[in-house]
């Protein structure tokens, strides 16, 4: 958390997530197809084993406030992941923002989506005049100490990882295109195949076997499978059961032929 050094007698009451709006009117634009389907994608299967699923908050486009001396002071991740938060359980408390101050904890991870209008501002390569707001980089970096921080290319088909090495961002080794989280129990990495519609290479979570952790159409898909082999089995066994009752009436009928009772049969 970024620690508020101001004189607490002229501090003014701050602001909270219902005075700092996620959106603004005079930015222009929506995020593309892209950037919606990615961390929709990242949001499904971050399935976290090791935390439990109500103190977990994932935040997707999400204005994160971080200075308490500068209210209006914002980032607004692609996609982020917070541990030791309580999700909102009932819908007029889901949040607005994502406060520093009011929640007490920092990111855990968070991942940009590099593009070309961005890509310098999300590796802390873009200038900065002394008035302004730091950039994403130093905030996640210097303020909000994020321990990791993952840009995603998809132009290039890859993914950069950094974690926080001290004071300082040092870039991780990549293998396979995949980046195990011991705390979390999850790995992150490139899978190549179909959502929403779309082929392409995608960032997505995978388990301690090394499988994708399923979306949920896929888990959908499953059950629906899994549904239809029940029904097989228990047509299966039904017509089992009835070539069964044939061969003992037939059986029995012979029985009778040769002048025995089968009710008289031990």
């Amino acid at each position: 958390m970024y620690p508020d050094n101001s004189p607490k007698s002229v501090q003014k009451p701050l602001p909270t997530m219902y005075d700092l709006p996620s959106e603004y009117p005079e930015e222009l634009g929506l995020p593309d197809e892209f950037h919606d389907f990615q961390p929709q994608l990242l949001r499904e299967t971050c399935r976290l084993t090791t935390y439990d699923p109500s103190n977990i908050f994932i935040g997707t486009d999400l204005n994160i406030y971080y200075d308490s001396r500068h209210t209006q002071w914002h980032k607004r991740p692609d996609w982020f992941l917070v541990l030791g938060v309580p999700q909102a359980q009932q819908q007029e408390d889901l949040r607005w923002s994502y406060v520093i101050w009011q929640e007490g904890v920092s990111p855990f991870l968070v991942v940009e989506l590099l593009s070309p209008g961005t890509e310098d501002e999300d590796l802390g390569r873009a200038p900065r005049r002394i008035d302004q707001p730091p950039g994403k980089w130093d905030v996640y970096e210097r303020l909000l100490r994020v321990p990791y921080y993952v840009v995603f290319d998809r132009y290039q088909n890859g993914f950069r990882l950094f974690k926080l090495t001290g004071v300082r961002y040092e870039e991780e080794s990549i293998s396979d295109s995949r980046y195990w989280f011991e705390d979390l129990g999850l790995g992150l990495g490139l899978w190549q195949g179909r959502f929403q519609g779309a082929t392409g290479i995608w960032l997505r979570w995978y388990n301690a076997n090394g499988d994708w952790v399923s979306t949920l159409a896929e888990l959908a898909e499953q059950e629906s499978q899994r549904a239809e082999q029940e029904s097989q089995r228990a047509e299966q066994e039904s017509q089992r059961a009835e070539q069964e009752k044939q061969r003992a009436d037939k059986l029995a009928a012979r029985l009778r032929e040769l002048g025995i009772d089968p009710e008289d049969l031990p």
